[in-house]
């Protein structure tokens, strides 16, 4: 598998991807692809990109991980037009390795941002769709009033290009499906905070993402992407027609469209459970 993170973003894929790395029984994470995205206080996409590439590296680190040919630069702008990819180092990895996998087993494109450097890839190489298997966390549930959602949000023509594609697809819809991997501060410091650099790395990240603790839980979106491929029963998911993304970035149903996969319901415990063991054993915290 690869991995697309818009890492410095929040706090959640940091999570995914020390996860992903502690996983090696259930999967080989082949590379790592900085995802660009906005907010008002930085400067645009590309220095968004930027920020989670160094946040990759930090947590690499941390785990003890050379970065060197695993981590992978991304595009640095969001594409402008449902036609016209954004060149990157990641967009030009990623269509090497789908391209040279073993034709028997396909290259599992894990992606937890903006979609920029996934749809460039399918735009520059079509015929990486019968190579892959996308898993992305983006959009709300189809039946949700609205699809507006940060990484959708963020480059809505890339959006448009994965669900048009007919690449095989699982969507990770945040509202209301992701949105119960709730954790909290006192959970995070009995099971996270002690286990060593990284885990001290993790809470302080989730520490300082809000200033009031109390009464508060926070999102770890993310890891539910790398928990589908430890443990596929974790997640339900259901077959339904691709949707349609529209200008207003609300869905449409076509039933006539292609299929893909969408979650409909995550097993939150399960889920913390395994990567709590598992960052425990890293650090020989039992």
């Amino acid at each position: 598998m690869v991995l697309d993170t818009d890492t410095f973003n929040e706090v959640d894929d940091q999570f995914a991807v020390t996860h992903a790395l502690l996983s090696p029984e259930s999967m080989n994470v082949e590379a790592i692809y900085a995802a660009p995205y906005y907010k008002t206080n930085i400067a645009g996409p590309g220095a968004g990109m930027e920020l989670s590439y160094q946040e990759i590296l930090h947590l690499l680190h941390r785990l003890n991980i050379a970065a060197e040919g695993l981590v992978h630069r991304g595009s640095p702008a969001f594409m402008a037009d449902a036609t016209t990819p954004v060149e990157s180092e990641a967009a030009h990895d990623l269509i090497e390795r789908a391209m040279t996998a073993n034709g028997d087993e396909p290259l599992y494109v894990v992606a937890i941002g903006a979609i920029t450097n996934v749809a460039s890839a399918i735009l520059l190489e079509p015929a990486v769709i019968e190579r892959i298997v996308v898993v992305w966390l983006g959009g709300h549930a189809l039946y949700w009033p609205s699809a507006r959602e940060f990484n959708l949000s963020g480059d809505p023509h890339a959006a448009r290009i994965l669900f048009d594609c007919g690449v095989p697809l699982l969507q990770l819809p945040c509202w209301p499906v992701v949105s119960h991997l709730l954790t909290n501060i006192p959970e995070l410091e009995r099971y996270v905070e002690p286990c060593g650099a990284i885990g001290a790395f993790l809470t302080e990240r989730v520490k300082s993402y809000h200033d009031e603790h109390r009464g508060w839980g926070k999102e770890i979106w993310d890891l539910a992407a790398t928990a589908y491929l430890v443990n596929p029963d974790w997640i339900e998911t259901t077959l339904v027609h691709s949707p349609i993304l529209t200008s207003e970035q609300t869905w449409s149903i076509d039933q006539r469209r292609h299929l893909i996969r969408t979650a409909t319901k995550i097993k939150r415990d399960l889920i913390f459970r395994d990567f709590f063991d598992k960052l425990a054993a890293f650090t020989g915290n039992k």
